[in-house]
Parts: structure tokens; C-alpha cells; sequence
């Protein structure tokens, strides 16, 4: 594919997750954003921001704080940016009895503490971003 041009390519859970936690560390979101098991490969064009996450399984997890279900699929693609995540693929919230996928996240810049979480149709919802930090 030619949005994966030019990357870093990490194979493996232990540096695959290394290198996950490490993007999200240098554009400033939250360290448990992105709860993964059983890592594949990760990705990243530094000069695009696209990246790539593939795991051996989809992935549920429950925020605690918020009361949260999301569904993190095989595949998480997107494109990074300080302070938020574009174009986002494979990553969805349970709303009522709907999966809705979820298309942005951003947290604000200057910091308010918050976090958003965008949808497809133009939803937005906006939690604390202690609620996902690192083991939440």
C-alpha cells in the first residue's frame, strides 16, 4: 500500500507495543487510548503521520470511568498528529445497543483535561482524559 511507504515497521507484541505507547506518548494523548493485545505489527510514516496497528484478534475493553465499551478491530489505522488521531479505522464505542465507528479523537490544546471522541455522522463526545490513561 502506498500510505505505508516510508515506515517504521515494528513486528511483535512486546516492540510493536513499545512503539504504540511511544506515538501516543510524543503527540500528547493518553497512554491507555489504545488497550491492545496480542500485537502483530506496528506502523508509522513519520512524514504523513498515517500508522497502523494489527493484532492476532479484535479487542473489547471497558473504560471504567466513562462506562465505556469499544471494540478495537484486527486492524487500527490513522493518521497522528499532535493531539489527536484523523481518519481513524477499526475502533468503534457502543452507544445504546449500536457500534457506531469512531472517526476522530482529539484532546484539547491547551489542555482542558478533555477528550473527543467524533463519529461518522457527526456525533461528538467528550469525556475526561484521565479516563484513559495508562491501566483504565
Amino acid at each position: 500500500m502506498a500510505e505505508r511507504e516510508g515506515a517504521v515497521v515494528k513486528k511483535g507484541h512486546e516492540e510493536g507495543l513499545k512503539m504504540a505507547v511511544s506515538l501516543l506518548e510524543e503527540f500528547g494523548l493518553p497512554l491507555g487510548l489504545l488497550p491492545l493485545a496480542d500485537v502483530v505489527e506496528v506502523g508509522f510514516v513519520r512524514a504523513t503521520g498515517y500508522m497502523w496497528i494489527s493484532q492476532r484478534k479484535k479487542v473489547e475493553h471497558h473504560f471504567k470511568l466513562v462506562g465505556k465499551q469499544v471494540s478495537y478491530d484486527v486492524e487500527v489505522t490513522g493518521y497522528v498528529a499532535a493531539k489527536r488521531i484523523k481518519k481513524l479505522k477499526g475502533v468503534k464505542a457502543k452507544e445504546l445497543m449500536l457500534w457506531p465507528p469512531v472517526n476522530e479523537i482529539a484532546v484539547d490544546d491547551p489542555p482542558t483535561g478533555k477528550i473527543h471522541f467524533k463519529s461518522l455522522a457527526g456525533v461528538t463526545k467528550t469525556f475526561p482524559v484521565e479516563a484513559f490513561a495508562a491501566g483504565q
